[in-house]
């Protein structure tokens, strides 16, 4: 077994950020690259009903392919999905609208196993404004949300929210938050993107950065490799340092044209908001499978062993730690 292939194997492996087509050649998948625990999206434009139907899917999933996976809600499971040799699975929300106007369903959701929620997903909801329109900040019942999010110990997320929105979550929240998957302003201008400043921002502030590999922002686009996506993370780190960044790759793998048209409109069906084009993921780590892959690139590009392991993992458990256990 190469170095690279031994220090996958022992290192704790987070992809904080996952909406592929859930089935068992997904799980499988995971199991083939490695992944320790992945956050997993289950709620983007449904309401609170829809996103419990999702729930309970998942449930099945846990009782069919237990095998493979299992349920994350406190970093105890992470650890104990490396043991079992599983893929722990953490339940997150890629927008609150499932919480409704209904402070309550906050604490509901959490115990159904949703660690991590996205504040808004590209566009205004209740708490807040998404980064494709004008940003008018955290509402009266978003701090709400924010306390009641930090009460019960789940995870703000900023990946698709408004800069203004997104500072105002950052000053208000008690417990760390995160971009549990985006990309450098500085290599590629894009709306999904943030600046030196926004990264800056949300690490003085004991927050956290998952690095996402979702081509459209990507410098390089579709002809992206393994090797711009590294580049992606070492520009962060350069920035922030290496104790606050980590993976959250945003794999779609499974899904078909519709299910894009549906995320790229609002509400999933009103107004376009963007145009993705051709989604291929950067050549090297085309599938979850390759996740082993992404360790040896780190490693190429001259990072210590401790390093690697930091990203690929350890800050997130740390991080997590601070919003679940504490």
């Amino acid at each position: 077994m190469s170095d690279a292939a031994q220090l996958h194997q022992d290192s704790i492996i987070i992809d904080g950020l996952i909406i592929a087509r859930w089935d068992r050649a997904l799980f499988e998948d995971m199991a083939k690259g490695g992944l320790t625990t992945a956050n997993c999206t289950v709620s983007v434009w449904e309401g609170f009903q829809a996103t419990v139907d999702n729930i309970v899917e998942f449930n099945g999933f846990f009782r069919d392919h237990g095998d493979l996976i299992r349920a994350v809600c406190c970093t105890e499971d992470i650890y104990l999905a490396k043991e079992e040799g599983k893929t722990g699975i953490i339940l997150g929300f890629q927008n609150v609208h499932a919480f409704e106007d209904q402070i309550g369903y906050v604490e509901i959701f959490k115990k159904l196993g949703v660690g991590i929620a996205q504040m808004a997903y590209n566009t205004q909801n209740l708490v807040g404004t998404g980064c494709y329109e004008r940003d008018g900040g955290l509402s009266g019942f978003g701090h709400e949300v924010v306390a009641e999010m930090n009460r019960v110990g789940m995870m703000c997320d900023l990946s698709h929210v408004g800069a203004t929105t997104s500072q105002e979550v950052i000053l208000a929240s008690k417990k760390p938050v995160c971009y549990s998957h985006c990309l450098p302003l500085g290599l590629k201008e894009h709306p999904r993107n943030k600046s030196d400043d926004e990264l800056r921002f949300i690490a003085d502030h004991g927050g956290f950065i998952g690095v996402t590999m979702f081509a459209p922002f990507l410098k390089n686009g579709i002809n992206s490799t393994i090797e711009d996506y590294v580049e992606a993370i070492d520009y962060i780190v350069n920035i922030v340092g290496e104790d606050c960044v980590g993976i959250g790759t945003d794999f779609t793998q499974g899904h078909d044209q519709a299910f894009f048209e549906w995320l790229t409109h609002d509400k999933g069906y009103a107004r376009r908001l963007t145009r993705f084009g051709e989604i291929i993921n950067p050549k090297g780590i085309r599938t979850v499978g390759e996740f082993p892959n992404l360790t040896q690139a780190l490693l190429d590009h001259g990072w210590p062993e401790s390093r690697v392991k930091k990203i690929m993992g350890e800050n997130w458990v740390r991080t997590l730690k601070a919003v679940w256990d504490e």
